[in-house]
């Protein structure tokens, strides 16, 4: 590993949901209309659930998917890459990540977007997530950034 490398150069951020009250729904995390990115342009994936205070019945699940294309063709679940649900007794001001990496797709089937897919069940609960590309393929990974990333010194 080369230690001259800054953070910056080595991930991109991919796309997020931002911070907010999020009413009980399924949200994919976007940039912009994007929700689908390509892991073949990074060595791994990498996704992180920050979530706030959840009402009494909240329930949280994320979850990493794959498909066949930039429009989420074929859409399924990456197996194994699904996060324990988090319910509002212990859940409440915690932080859940999810990681996958190439060997985890279903590439023989043409399987090589990946999104991240958040459900927030029963009630509104504060949250935010990011998803990242990681040591990107084709360096830097800063030219994956999309247009919302304005600073990264």
């Amino acid at each position: 590993m080369n230690t001259n490398i800054k953070l910056n150069e080595r991930i991109a951020r991919l796309a997020a949901i931002p911070p907010a009250s999020t009413a009980a729904s399924t949200v994919l995390a976007a940039a912009g209309a994007v929700n689908w990115f390509p892991l073949a342009s990074f060595h791994s994936i990498a996704a992180f659930i920050n979530i706030g205070a959840m009402t009494a019945t909240g329930t949280i699940d994320a979850k990493l998917r794959q498909a066949q294309d930039a429009t989420g063709t074929g859409a399924k679940d990456i197996a194994g890459k699904a996060i324990a649900q988090v319910l509002a007794a212990a859940g409440s001001n915690t932080l859940v990540s999810i990681e996958a990496r190439g060997e985890d797709l279903d590439v023989n089937n043409g399987f090589g977007f990946v999104a991240l897919s958040v459900t927030v069940g029963n009630a509104a609960s504060l949250l935010s997530a990011e998803l990242f590309g990681n040591n990107a393929r084709y360096a830097p990974a800063g030219t994956f950034n999309p247009v919302a990333v304005t600073q990264a010194v």
